[in-house]
C-alpha cells in the first residue's frame, strides 16, 4: 500500500489564514513601537533638562556667584539667566550635555526665553518646553512631557 506524504492543500490554507490572524492581531501592538520609542526619548531628554538646571542654579548658590554670571560644568560654561541656565545651546544644551541627538527651535539667552526639545523634527507635538527663569526670584519653568498620542 501506498502512504500519503505531505500536506493537502486544504490544511495549507488553514494554516496561512491562522498565520494571518495571527499576525493581524500582532501587527498593532509592533507598529505602535515607534511612538513608544519618541516618548521615552522625550522623557529622557526632559529628565535631563531638568536635572541639569537645578545642577547649574545649585552650582551659582554654592560658588555665591551673581544670577547672570556663567557656571562651569565639567569643563564646559553654561551661560545664565536670573540663576538658571539660558533657553539656549549655550544655557541648558550645555550644562544638559548638548541635547546633540534632539531638534531644538526657538530660546534665547533672555529671562523668559523659551525652548522647544523635539524628539525629531517630524512630530512637532513631541516635545518639552525650557523657559529660561524670568526673574530672580522665580525658578526656571520645564514643560510637561507630552502623551503617546502626540508622539
Amino acid at each position: 500500500m501506498k502512504r500519503q506524504q505531505g500536506f493537502t492543500l486544504i490544511e495549507l490554507i488553514v494554516v496561512i489564514v491562522i498565520l494571518g490572524i495571527l499576525a493581524a492581531t500582532a501587527m498593532p501592538k509592533f507598529a505602535d513601537l515607534q511612538s513608544d520609542a519618541r516618548l521615552t526619548k522625550i522623557q529622557g531628554a526632559r529628565g535631563a533638562v531638568q536635572s541639569a538646571a537645578a545642577l547649574a542654579h545649585s552650582m551659582q548658590l554654592v560658588q555665591n556667584l551673581n544670577p547672570a554670571s556663567s557656571v562651569t560644568m565639567e569643563g564646559t560654561v553654561v551661560t545664565m539667566v536670573n540663576g538658571y541656565p539660558t533657553a539656549d545651546s549655550n544655557g541648558i544644551g550645555n550644562a544638559s550635555g548638548g541635547l546633540a541627538d534632539y531638534n531644538l527651535s526657538g530660546g534665547g539667552a533672555a529671562a523668559g526665553d523659551t525652548i522647544t526639545i523635539r524628539a525629531d523634527a517630524g512630530h512637532t507635538l513631541c516635545s518639552v518646553t525650557y523657559t529660561a527663569a524670568s526673574g530672580t526670584n522665580s525658578a526656571a519653568q520645564i514643560g510637561a512631557a507630552p502623551a503617546l498620542g502626540n508622539c
